[in-house]
């Protein structure tokens, strides 16, 4: 193979392909992996278990003090409850598409 010919098979081969295979590698690195999913619902479930502790102390720091007002989101304030309802129903989907 000649020097020009060289130069032809980089242009049109080997740059493409270096271009190409380094996107490929880019965008199944920014995918999710199923492995992350499961993660991702195991803490949602602790987060909920956890803020149903959390409610369970606070009804009973209330109960001892009545000068007691919990600083955080409520489970009973519809305020509250939109964006935990918003992500319960992607879940909901994300888990129907996958079954």
């Amino acid at each position: 193979m000649d020097l020009d010919g060289f130069f032809v098979a980089a242009c049109f081969i080997a740059i493409p392909w270096i271009v190409l295979h380094y996107i490929t590698r880019w965008k199944t690195a920014a995918t999710i992996t199923t492995d992350d999913e499961a993660l991702l619902e195991e803490l949602y479930s602790l987060a909920k278990r956890l803020d149903e502790r959390m409610d369970t102390v606070e009804r009973l720091v209330a109960s001892d003090n009545a000068d007691f007002r919990p600083a955080r989101l409520m489970h009973d304030r519809e305020v509250d409850n939109a964006p935990l309802e918003e992500l319960e129903r992607m879940m909901a989907e994300k888990k129907g598409a996958r079954s």
